[in-house]
C-alpha cells in the first residue's frame, strides 16, 4: 500500500512554518493601527495547528528514502497545500477576496507569477502588501530548492543534466534538501538584504524597499502600487534590473564563488547565453524606441533594460505601458517571456538551457544531412548530451506548447478574446505575470476575469511552475503502478 506519511510529514511541517511567517504582517498591521491584524492572527493559528497536527500524525512514517511516486507527490503537494493556507489572510483580511480570487492571488505569489486580482493597492493595508511580498519571497527560495534537488533527480524536462551539481541526492531527498537549502538560503538572504539597502539608498521608503526587494529577488513582480514599478523612475530602475538579472542566474554558481571559484558564473554556458540574449534585446529595443518616440537615448535604454529584463526573467514588473510601443515590440515581449532565465534560479518559463540543447540538437542534425556518414553528437557545455536528456527536453517543449494551446482554448471558452486568452495562457504557464491587451496587459490586471478563467489560470500557474511533467505524471495510472 502506498505510504503517504512521509509526504504528509514534510507538507505539514512546511504549512506550519508558513503559519509562523504570518506573524510578521500581523505585527505590521497592529502597528499601522487599521484593525486588520486579527485576520493574520486567525490565519496563523489555523495554519500552524493544521500543519502541526498533520506533521505529528505522520512523523512515525518518516524514512530516509522516498520512492519516486512519493517524491513527485511531495513536490506537487507542497505547491497545492501552501497556496490554500496562504490564501486565508486574503479571505479573512481587509481585502476580503472570494476563495477563488484568494487562491489565484496566493498561487500567483508562491509560484512567483506576479499576476494579481487585487486593485486599490495604493490604499491596501500594509500587512496584506507585506504578505504578498513574503509569499513571493518564500516561493522564490522554494523554486531554487526544487530546481536543485528534486527536478534533476526526477529527470524532468532535461534537468538531469545538472544532476552532478545537486550533490547526488536521489533516494535521500529530505536530508540532502536541507543541506543544499542551507547553502542556497545564505546567498538568497544576502542578495535580498543587498537589494533592500540599495532601494533605501535610492529613495524608497523602508516598507517599499523591503516588499519590492522580496518581489525583485524572487522575480515575482508583485508591487505595492496599481501602477507597478511605474511609481519609481531613474537610477532605481537600473538597480532593479541588476537584481532581476542576478536572481535569474543559477544560485549554485554563487555558492561556487563563495568556495573560491570566482569564474563559475561566466564559465556557465547558460549564463553567457542568457546575458547575451538580454544585451541583444535591450540594444534592439532601445534603438527602436528612439525611432518610435522622441525619447532621449538614456530614457530609451533605461525603459528597454528594465522592461526586457522584467519579462525575460518572469518578474513581471512594468515601468511603462509597453502596449503603446507598437506591434513589433509587443510581439517581441510575448516571445521573450517564453525564454526565461537559467535553471537553478528564481526565474521561470522554458529556461535558456533548453533552447541551447534544442539548437545543439538541430545543428547536429543539419551536419548529418550534409555529411550522412559523419558522426556528430550534440554537446552542452563541452559534454555530450545524452539521449535521455534530449528526449526529456523535446518532451518538455511538446508538452509546453500543448499545455499553452489547451489553456488558451479553455480560456476562450470562458468568453475571453483571442489576445487575452493566448497571452493569459502564456503568462500563467510561463509564470510571467502580465499578459497583453487592455485587460491583463501591463496597465491592467486579472480582477475583471470571470471565475472560470481564474480557476484555469490558477491551475496553469501550478503546472507551469513545476515544469509540467511533475504534475502530469501524477495523472497517469501507470505511474502509480511502477
Amino acid at each position: 500500500m502506498f505510504d503517504l506519511r512521509p509526504v504528509g510529514y514534510v507538507i505539514g511541517m512546511l504549512v506550519a512554518a508558513l503559519g509562523l511567517t504570518m506573524l510578521a504582517p500581523m505585527f505590521v498591521d497592529l502597528i499601522e493601527g487599521r484593525g486588520h491584524w486579527p485576520a493574520f492572527a486567525e490565519s496563523a493559528v489555523i495554519t500552524i495547528l493544521v500543519g502541526g497536527l498533520v506533521s505529528i500524525s505522520c512523523q512515525n512514517g518518516v524514512k530516509d528514502r522516498l520512492s519516486i511516486q512519493q517524491t513527485f507527490l511531495l513536490t506537487t503537494g507542497v505547491w497545492v497545500a501552501l497556496p490554500v493556507f496562504g490564501a486565508l489572510p486574503f479571505i479573512i483580511g481587509g481585502s476580503e477576496l472570494s476563495f477563488i480570487n484568494a487562491m489565484f492571488e496566493a498561487m500567483s505569489g508562491l509560484t512567483t507569477t506576479g499576476a494579481t486580482v487585487m486593485t486599490g493597492l495604493d490604499d491596501m493595508p500594509r500587512g496584506i502588501l507585506l504578505w504578498r511580498g513574503i509569499l513571493q519571497w518564500l516561493g522564490g527560495i522554494g523554486i531554487i530548492v526544487v530546481a536543485m534537488v528534486f527536478l534533476p533527480e526526477l529527470r524532468v524536462g532535461g534537468m538531469q543534466i545538472f544532476r552532478a551539481e545537486s550533490f547526488d541526492t536521489f533516494g535521500k531527498i529530505l536530508p540532502r534538501a536541507t543541506q543544499i537549502a542551507s547553502q542556497i538560503s545564505a546567498i538568497y538572504v544576502s542578495v535580498t538584504v543587498a537589494c533592500i539597502v540599495t532601494y533605501l539608498l535610492l529613495g524608497m521608503s523602508p516598507f517599499d524597499a523591503i516588499v519590492h526587494a522580496f518581489t525583485t529577488v524572487s522575480t515575482g513582480g508583485m508591487a505595492n502600487y496599481d501602477a507597478s514599478f511605474g511609481v519609481f523612475s531613474g537610477p532605481i530602475e537600473y538597480a532593479a534590473s541588476v537584481f532581476m538579472i542576478l536572481s535569474a542566474l543559477p544560485f549554485v554558481r554563487y555558492v561556487q564563488m563563495l568556495n573560491g571559484n570566482y569564474n563559475a558564473p561566466l564559465m556557465d554556458v547558460q549564463v553567457r547565453g542568457f546575458l547575451y540574449t538580454v544585451v541583444v534585446l535591450v540594444i534592439m529595443t532601445s534603438f527602436l524606441l528612439t525611432k518610435i518616440f522622441p525619447h532621449h537615448w538614456e530614457q530609451a535604454f533605461r525603459e528597454a533594460l528594465f522592461n526586457i529584463t522584467s519579462i525575460i526573467s518572469g518578474t513581471g514588473y512594468a515601468s511603462v505601458d509597453y502596449m503603446t510601443w507598437g506591434p513589433f515590440l509587443i510581439t517581441v515581449f510575448f516571445f521573450i517571456g517564453l525564454i526565461g532565465g537559467c535553471a537553478g534560479s528564481t526565474a521561470c518559463s522554458i529556461k535558456i538551457f533548453r533552447y541551447q540543447i534544442l539548437f545543439a540538437s538541430v545543428a547536429s542534425q543539419i551536419k548529418k544531412i550534409r555529411a550522412p556518414h559523419g558522426v556528430f553528437t550534440p554537446k552542452y557545455s563541452g559534454r555530450t548530451i545524452g539521449e535521455d536528456v534530449l528526449n526529456s527536453v523535446m518532451s518538455f517543449f511538446v508538452f509546453f506548447i500543448l499545455t499553452l494551446g489547451l489553456v488558451a482554448v479553455a480560456l476562450s471558452f470562458t468568453g475571453l478574446d483571442f489576445v487575452t486568452s493566448v497571452s493569459g495562457a502564456a503568462a500563467s504557464v510561463a509564470n510571467i505575470g502580465p499578459g497583453l491587451g487592455d485587460i491583463i496587459g501591463p496597465a491592467g490586471n486579472y480582477s475583471s476575469l470571470n471565475d472560470a478563467a481564474k480557476v484555469i489560470l490558477t491551475f496553469a500557474m501550478l503546472i507551469g511552475r513545476l515544469e509540467l511533467l511533475v504534475v502530469y505524471a501524477l495523472l497517469i495510472p501507470a505511474f502509480w503502478r511502477g
